[in-house]
């Protein structure tokens, strides 16, 4: 009764068609969502006889569902504003830790659990590099991206400071100008240096730098000193008799330390760069009033955290109640060579197959892997007009299938009726 067979074949294709299309229009707001297509193949072929040409006369079995492929193109980019929102525009997925096996998505709906692991809703670690003390080692083995959450950064001390000044040229021998700077210890506490300069001579002045004498335990300052000479145009040449520059020999910083801080921290030792980021001096002497015009130093105090930011390279970066911020981590991204052949798991996640290939991990911007925003999701890539439509040649199908087996049914109770 291949009459039957066939069409039934095409109501369970069309069915399954229509499944697909539902599934589809049902996670059209689902993030990250890819849509899906059900392919038709006819069945294999009965061979009658051949014709008088001996061409093959052949009979088909009806139809099958071949493959259901997944659409991976990228969905529209919706901005949330929530800080643990990642929408990926490109290639790659985000890789997820489920307990010790990896799975992947393109949902970055993702959350801060209370132990500070960044999350999925369903609870599955986002991975990524770890950071030791704001490096990223992308050469390490992968680790769940932690958020430190109520945690306190711990103070840095001061280890090199720059003073941008000019030193009036026309000033009297024997005048001063002091310039001050915040220093920080090893505990984080704050101590303001003053760095006197006293002009001695024609283009050579002597500096004295000082903490107050509060600071120490003996209530004595004893103030780092030496001489500083500029040329005929004003430009720092040599500091203690020694060249300034960055050759063999010469002085690029002075060594500044002091010891017996009062209140218990380490001895300070640190430098004095002489130089800019174009190895040029930042102390002149013209003809102009003297002024500090800035100053920088690497030091700081302690501070809480506040916030997390994560760049479109996948570093998550942190943000301390003293101003600081520092990576602790950057998320990884992962690719395969056959992404048709990944295995759907639910809540928008995949896990690797032997047809997809295993997944490659990488850093966002290489081989092919794309890049990160953060505070926004990845939409669904359902497009409604083309569902709709594919929802009405499915239709059509499943009528036609239905009524060839009505047509049918009808033939074969008028062939019954005529035996009888």
């Amino acid at each position: 009764m291949a009459s039957f067979f066939i069409p039934l074949t095409g109501l369970e294709s069309d069915s399954t068609a229509l499944n697909t299309i539902a599934n589809d229009l049902a996670n059209m707001n689902t993030t990250g969502f890819k849509s899906q297509t059900a392919n038709f193949s006819d069945l294999f072929y009965q061979q009658m006889g051949q014709a008088g040409s001996g061409d093959l006369i052949q009979l088909g079995s009806g139809v099958r569902v071949n493959s259901i492929s997944s659409n991976f193109s990228a969905g529209a980019q919706n901005t949330t504003g929530v800080a643990t929102d990642l929408a990926l525009a490109g290639g790659g997925l985000f890789i997820l830790n489920n307990g010790g096996g990896y799975e992947f998505t393109r949902n970055g709906n993702f959350t801060v659990a209370s132990n500070g692991n960044l999350t999925t809703q369903s609870g599955l670690d986002v991975m990524g590099y770890p950071a030791v003390n704001g490096v990223v080692n992308t050469s390490a083995p992968l680790a769940a991206i932690n958020i430190p959450v109520g945690q306190v950064e711990a103070p840095n001390a001061t280890s090199t400071f720059s003073m941008t000044a000019n030193l009036n040229a026309t000033s009297a021998s024997g005048a001063t100008f002091p310039g001050q700077i915040t220093l920080y210890d090893s505990l984080g506490e704050p101590h303001v240096a003053t760095v006197t300069y006293t002009q001695t001579g024609t283009n050579t002045w002597s500096y004295s730098i000082a903490l107050p004498a509060s600071d120490f335990t003996s209530g004595i300052s004893t103030p780092v000193t030496g001489t500083m000479t500029f040329n005929s145009s004003g430009v720092l040449s040599k500091v203690n008799g020694t060249t300034v520059g960055t050759a063999v020999g010469d002085v690029s910083s002075i060594p500044v330390g002091f010891t017996g801080l009062a209140d218990g921290a380490a001895n300070l030792s640190m430098n004095w760069n002489l130089l800019n980021s174009s190895n040029t001096p930042t102390v002149t002497q013209v003809d102009a009033a003297s002024a500090v015009s800035a100053t920088t130093q690497n030091g700081y105090t302690s501070g809480a955290y506040q916030s997390f930011t994560i760049a479109t390279d996948g570093t998550v970066e942190a943000t301390y109640s003293n101003g600081q911020s520092q990576a602790v981590g950057k998320i990884a991204l992962a690719n395969v060579v056959n992404l048709q052949g990944l295995q759907l798991l639910g809540d928008g996640n995949f896990a690797t197959t032997i047809a997809s290939g295993s997944a490659s991990p990488g850093v966002s911007g290489a081989a092919g892997l794309g890049s990160m925003t953060d505070g926004a999701l990845e939409e669904s890539n359902v497009n409604l007009s083309a569902e709709f439509s594919n929802l009405i040649i499915a239709q059509r199908g499943f009528e036609a299938n239905s009524k060839a087996i009505t047509t049918f049914d009808t033939i074969t109770q008028e062939t019954i009726n005529m035996v009888h």
